[in-house]
């Protein structure tokens, strides 16, 4: 694992990290749509890489600016059920459904929040916190979004 996540950066370097991460998010969610055949499981990973490019351009606006809107906004993490240790992890294929395809977007907000939880960790303290602390607030909200949604249309007991 690597230590990144241990030291706080300016405002401008940990922005562009996180830019960098949506943008990664979104290339895997736009591979996973060219591989898979399914209908469900297309439209699951679109709304997904279309919340990535909504962060991203937050995040560039933020850059831009020089600070991140809606300082009011959501900082709290949302607790989630966590299914990303219990769905087995694995690569798209073009006979994947809306169930691995749910499953496939559950483990990269996973990454995301790791990733987000690490820098907020390493800027503990300082006001980068809160910006890494907002980003991780909304990663958790699209985490629970496809985690009840995978509860809904997959869970046995619906």
């Amino acid at each position: 694992m690597s230590e990144q996540g241990a030291v706080c950066y300016t405002f401008e370097a940990a922005v562009e990290m996180a830019i960098t991460m949506e943008e990664e998010g979104f290339r895997h969610y736009l591979d996973a749509i060219r591989r898979v055949k399914n209908k469900g499981a297309k439209q699951i990973l679109k709304e997904a890489a279309l919340d990535e490019l909504e962060h991203k351009l937050s995040l560039e606006k933020a850059l831009l600016e020089g600070q991140m809107e809606g300082a009011g906004s959501m900082e709290r993490q949302i607790p989630t059920m966590n299914l990303g240790y219990v769905l087995a992890k694995k690569e798209l294929s073009p006979e994947s459904d809306a169930r691995e395809a749910l499953a496939y977007a559950i483990h990269l907000e996973k990454g995301a929040i790791d990733f987000y939880q690490r820098m907020a960790q390493g800027c503990a303290g300082a006001p980068m916190a809160k910006l890494f602390d907002r980003l991780l607030a909304d990663e958790t909200k699209h985490l629970q979004q496809l985690e009840d949604m995978y509860e809904q249309h997959f869970m046995t007991e619906n």
